[in-house]
């Protein structure tokens, strides 16, 4: 997450299990039953290794984030998921060194809503390494973001394997967002310029551990749509709540996703478990690996699937700006 200057301070991914999705009836609001499992293992070894030293903190500019971008070429070029541009690298234009957007696309199976899409995104940046002498000086981001790109490439792996998407799937994996969200408000600028149908977009943020509320996750910009709502009735759970916090800290405006509604004025938003109470090393070199919460990361990704699905597959786009 952009650094909250007033604060305090997958291959992981889905087993191959037949039938992904039981199709509803159109005009059923019951939730899609998923039988497509996300695999435990292959979460735990995609965040291991994206968040690893080898990394060195994934800066934008630096070997350490190249390294992480050719994981990623790696991750999709393996599942099928076709480059957007001519290449899975998307130059950034504000940006004073070489440094890249990771993108990926997944068409839709219908020959009309496959012109809509829907991005799934996360930033695999993080801030590098220190540079003052201390024993830990690398910067692992754990939490922060390699936790949400490794349920948006499981989300990306879900999709490619099971073609259950009528709508085209960006998959995005941002570079300097930590730099003031750089790499999405220049991919941003490039869409525009191609008239990108957005339907809307979902940023994952932060969610390596549990909260302990009665709800999975929060969203950013809460009320700026029904996008909770909607969600919640796709999965048939609680799973998106109101964090207090997130609104008295304007979280909307301090990720990825304002890059995309600023521009398209869509429904754009971060879904996060990162609630200011479980997680003390908000961009702190202790954020690492062994902290993170693999049950949860793979239980939050198997309880979206639903919810994507319905998002790529509806006949009408129901999520919706609020007036």
């Amino acid at each position: 997450m952009k650094k909250l200057y007033f604060l305090l301070p997958f291959i992981f991914l889905a087993c191959k299990s037949g039938t992904s999705i039981i199709p509803e009836k159109e005009g059923n609001s019951k939730p899609i039953e998923v039988t497509y499992k996300v695999n435990e293992t292959e979460i735990s070894d995609f965040l291991k290794y994206l968040s690893s030293d080898e990394m060195e903190g994934r800066e934008t500019g630096t070997k350490g984030i190249e390294k992480a971008a050719v994981f990623l070429e790696d991750f999709l070029k393996k599942n099928n998921i076709k480059p957007y541009f001519k290449t899975y690298r998307d130059t950034l234009t504000n940006f004073k060194s070489p440094a890249f957007n990771i993108v990926g696309v997944i068409e839709g199976t219908d020959p009309e809503l496959k012109k809509e899409f829907v991005v799934l995104s996360a930033h695999y940046d993080h801030i590098g390494v220190e540079k003052k002498e201390q024993a830990d000086k690398i910067n692992n981001g754990a939490n922060d973001d390699a936790s949400g790109v490794t349920s948006v490439a499981a989300m990306g792996k879900y999709f490619s394997e099971t073609k259950s998407n009528k709508r085209s799937i960006l998959i995005v994996f941002f570079a300097g967002e930590e730099k003031g969200l750089l790499g999405s408000k220049s991919l941003v600028q490039k869409l525009k310029v191609q008239n990108f149908n957005l339907y809307t977009q979902l940023n994952i943020e932060m969610i390596g551990v549990p909260m302990k509320r009665d709800y999975l996750a929060y969203i950013t910009g809460f009320d700026k749509s029904n996008m909770a709502t909607k969600i919640n009735e796709y999965t048939g759970k609680n799973t998106i709540g109101f964090l207090p916090k997130e609104a008295e800290y304007q979280l909307f405006y301090r990720s990825d996703n304002y890059s995309f509604y600023d521009v398209f004025k869509k429904p754009c938003q971060s879904i996060s478990t990162f609630d200011f109470e479980n997680f003390d090393f908000y961009h702190h070199v202790s954020d690492e690996f062994k902290l993170m919460d693999i049950p949860h990361i793979t239980a939050f990704t198997q309880e979206l699937l639903p919810a994507v699905t319905r998002i790529a597959t509806s006949p009408a786009q129901e999520i919706t700006m609020n007036k």
